[in-house]
């Protein structure tokens, strides 16, 4: 009987009594969509916000400073060797041509010594020595000179066409029997030595079958050459000889 006196009473006969759960929930939803609204509001209308307070947070920071230049590098000094044209006291060709050709300026001629009004060995006003000088100067110029000796060289690589042109006697290989038995043929390289007087020395094989190369060598062993000339002076000489094994009908 008190809670129906009440205005805000919540009996059984109240309002808020009558109206249900439902109308809770519906009141909750318009609450939270007004929320909503005033909170998009300023999202959706941008020009409201201050716009300089806004570009003071989207500065950008400043760039970080530059790496120091690197030290600068200490200058490379190569040494000049002064070149030569002339080795053991001769003179040698240049390996290349040179760019800038330096001119040598010599210096001029003394003034000469002649002899005014007089005879000194010559004509007058002449020189000392006159024509008999200036004849005797000619004939000592015409003279032959001797050439330097050159010393030949104690031993020459000569390929085996031009020694074959020196060869004098030769003696032809035995075909091995097991060899021609195999039917077996070819080639054998022999490296050699002639000496100057033309006979063969440190011969040995270079490539062959190997039951061919003993006989090879036992053949070339005995060959004789004549002695290699070089600027007049016989010279030993290393070459390669070949010799050719072939089978009778082969």
């Amino acid at each position: 009987m008190f809670e129906d006196s009440l205005l805000e009473s919540g009996g059984r006969n109240s309002k808020l009594h009558r109206r249900g759960p439902w109308a809770t929930v519906l009141s909750f939803l318009i609450q939270a969509a007004l929320v909503g609204v005033l909170v998009l509001i300023p999202l959706i209308y941008t020009e409201a916000l201050p716009r300089q307070q806004l570009m003071g947070y989207l500065v950008a920071p400043p760039p970080p400073p530059p790496p120091p230049p690197p030290p600068a590098a200490a200058p490379v000094v190569r040494a000049v060797r002064p070149s030569t044209e002339i080795n053991n006291g001769q003179l040698k060709a240049p390996t290349a041509i040179p760019k800038k050709i330096a001119m040598i300026k010599e210096d001029e001629a003394p003034p000469s010594n002649g002899v005014v009004g007089g005879v000194v060995g010559g004509v007058p006003g002449g020189q000392a020595g006159g024509v008999l000088g200036g004849v005797l100067g000619a004939i000592a110029s015409s003279a032959p000179r001797a050439l330097p000796n050159v010393a030949a060289p104690k031993r020459v690589a000569v390929s085996s066409g031009v020694v074959s042109g020196l060869l004098i006697r030769k003696v032809t290989p035995n075909y091995p029997p097991l060899a021609k038995q195999a039917r077996i043929s070819g080639s054998v390289v022999l490296q050699a030595e002639i000496s100057k007087d033309g006979s063969i020395e440190n011969l040995h094989a270079v490539s062959g079958h190997p039951m061919l190369i003993q006989s090879a060598i036992d053949a070339v062993r005995q060959w004789k050459y004549k002695p290699y000339i070089l600027n007049g002076v016989p010279v030993a000489v290393e070459t390669t000889i070949t010799v050719n094994f072939t089978l009778a009908g082969g």
